[in-house]
């Protein structure tokens, strides 16, 4: 179910880890951004959609997990965009005669047998110095950054107020940094303070997953994933409850343990964070 969240502006939530499908109302159509994750999930998106008399003129993957690529033939042949880095990514794990084996180590064994794959990852990279989305609606300006996956993609629905964050500034999700990058602390302080500078711009933010929330919690959830990262940085016992004994997802303190497990081996070999 499509619940509107600014105007224009409507999200579908998954089943899986609160993944959040973001759709802009434009003039002949709209713009659809990370749909997911699993077939019966996008029929449904698809039907809503046609309701309203809406057919998908665009679509945006913020970057190039597997779960932000995904796509259904009832959503049609619109134009899939993302960063020129975003699609480099998901078009080399395509280039592999094994790409789905590859995929399947990853995919959540609870829906593993409902995502569609034939369609995954088929987006154009945008020329490097696109600010902003190709497309006959409200203004959606790009923020490209390095947190969490190469070409990451943050979008500012101008006119709007609204920040559609991608695998950043989540609720239930503490922050998942790209271990292979060459400076992943780093990237990600940088991209929170590109978050920063514009947070007096924003009044609604949508994470990748977890809960859609006001300009007040903007502020806040990034000061909560800035100390998260500098725990990480310092080797501090953190005390961000993402990851405690009360955390949403049982698997989390298991991610943060690998990930201070990883940072500590970079640190031996001298690898810059």
């Amino acid at each position: 179910m499509l619940k509107e969240v600014a105007e224009g502006v409507l999200v579908h939530e998954s089943e899986f880890i609160k993944s959040n499908s973001v759709v802009v109302q434009g003039r002949d159509g709209v713009l659809l951004i990370d749909p997911g994750i699993t077939a019966n999930e996008m029929v449904d998106l698809a039907d809503d959609l046609r309701t309203l008399g809406q057919p998908v003129v665009a679509g945006f993957s913020t970057h190039s997990d597997w779960d932000h690529v995904l796509w259904h033939r009832n959503l049609g042949d619109a134009p899939r965009y993302g960063t020129a880095r975003c699609a480099a990514s998901i078009q080399d794990l395509l280039s592999h005669a094994d790409w789905k084996a590859r995929l399947a180590v990853g995919l959540p064994p609870e829906y593993a047998e409902e995502i569609p794959m034939d369609l995954l990852g088929l987006i154009t990279g945008l020329p490097t110095e696109a600010k902003q989305i190709p497309w006959d609606g409200p203004t959606v300006r790009i923020i490209e950054h390095q947190a969490h996956a190469p070409g990451h993609a943050a979008l500012l629905i101008e006119k709007r107020g609204v920040l559609v964050a991608g695998d950043m500034l989540s609720d239930i999700l503490m922050p998942f940094l790209d271990l292979e990058a060459a400076k992943p602390i780093e990237d990600y302080l940088a991209a929170l303070l590109l978050f920063e500078s514009m947070a007096d711009d924003v009044d609604a933010v949508i994470p990748g997953h977890g809960s859609v929330d006001g300009a007040g919690q903007l502020r806040a959830r990034i000061d909560q994933d800035r100390a998260y990262v500098q725990d990480l940085r310092d080797s501090r016992v953190t005390k961000d409850p993402r990851v405690g004994p009360l955390a949403t997802l049982d698997w989390l303190p298991d991610v943060h343990s690998w990930q201070l497990q990883r940072l500590a081996q970079r640190k031996e070999n001298g690898t810059p964070e």
